[in-house]
């Protein structure tokens, strides 16, 4: 039998021990537990992954391989991966490389091999904790030292934003979108092109002025990693430009509108990561199965005291899972309506951007 060559080392002390495959780099991140059953390769190229250790709880990983046509960021943020099992042999017509090959060229650390059941209930029980992913032969309690003296990142956003402004164009384009990237996933821009929109993509830290002598029909605020309010930036552009455009925002940038309004946001115990949150629209009634990744959560009390009004709640825990101003022409999501792969129900969210900006034309 193989032995095990690499470990998890939570700040609690408790080990995982199990095989590595991918990059063989050493690093500390939060640990986080993500409930898909796919898509594995569009979660390891979601941009809001930077800094965190994914423990998936499907138990068979890297069947299918990787496309080239599936991936939601160009360059992988991903702190690592930890499976049960890991396949290294793919069979997919559709497959260029094994996940781990992706790995290696990416440096990003994965682990197979342990009880991911086990990992997954202590992340639930006793919520997110960093932990050091590295070779066997290290001790724990060199483990332990070096995640107490690792600082805690706040510039994830600014390093997964773009550098420099990038067009997306359409073809007979109906409207002009200048979407704010903060670790913003492709398919956002591919549903927004769908829906006859030019996309002009901008660095987080694009102020408002800028913007603005854009002349946009529509601004985007997009998803993002880490804490909301490491980014004040984007909070003060949004603060800036409430009322003068039509504002559509999710996930993280759901969280940014509402710290805009004056609400406040709040990190869960262990975040929402999967496709099946049940999220009900509090006007209709009507629930949709929705698809989610993230840390922080919008207080409930804080937007009852702004200009804000709650328009979805999570079915699971109560949490503020939509926000909107009417007169403002600005809402927001905290879930993901351009899912990919995932549960497709809320995509007529894009359909009320667009009658916004119609609108306001």
């Amino acid at each position: 039998m193989r032995e095990f060559d690499r470990k998890l080392v939570l700040e609690d002390g408790s080990e995982y021990q199990g095989y590595g495959f991918g990059g063989s780099v050493d690093r500390v991140c939060e640990v986080v537990f993500n409930t898909s059953p796919v898509g594995y390769q569009e979660i390891a190229s979601d941009p809001s992954y930077a800094d965190q250790f994914i423990v998936m709880t499907y138990p068979l990983i890297g069947n299918y391989g990787i496309s080239d046509d599936d991936f939601e960021s160009t360059n992988l943020s991903l702190g690592g991966m930890v499976v049960a099992d890991y396949n290294d042999s793919p069979s997919n017509f559709r497959s260029v490389k094994s996940l781990g090959e992706l790995f290696e060229e990416s440096n990003i650390p994965g682990l197979s091999g342990i009880d991911t059941r086990k990992l997954t209930r202590s992340i639930r029980d006793l919520g997110t904790r960093r932990a050091m992913l590295t070779s066997i032969d290290v001790p724990k309690e060199a483990a332990l030292a070096y995640i107490e003296s690792t600082p805690v990142p706040h510039d994830a956003v600014s390093r997964v934003s773009c550098k420099k402004r990038r067009y997306l164009r359409t073809a007979d384009p109906l409207y002009n979108v200048v979407a704010i990237d903060c670790g913003m996933k492709l398919n956002i821009a591919r549903s927004l092109k769908f829906f006859s929109c030019n996309v002009v993509i901008v660095p987080y830290d694009t102020t408002a002025e800028e913007i603005e002598f854009m002349k946009p029909d529509g601004v985007f605020i997009s998803n993002g990693p880490g804490d909301p309010e490491d980014v004040p930036e984007v909070v003060e552009t949004v603060r800036r430009l409430r009322g003068k455009i039509p504002i559509f925002g999710i996930c993280l940038g759901h969280q940014i509108i509402s710290l805009a309004y004056g609400a406040k946001t709040y990190k869960l115990k262990f975040g929402h990561r999967g496709g099946n949150h049940p999220v009900k629209d509090i006007k209709t009634g009507r629930v949709v199965i929705t698809s989610q990744n993230h840390s922080y959560a919008v207080d409930a009390t804080s937007v009852e005291g702004s200009d804000l009004t709650t328009t979805h709640i999570n079915l699971l825990d109560n949490t503020v899972e939509g926000v909107e101003c009417i007169e403002d022409r600005i809402f927001s999501v905290q879930f993901h309506p351009e899912a990919a792969p995932g549960p497709q129900d809320s995509l007529f969210l894009f359909e009320k951007f667009i009658q916004l900006m119609s609108e306001s034309k």
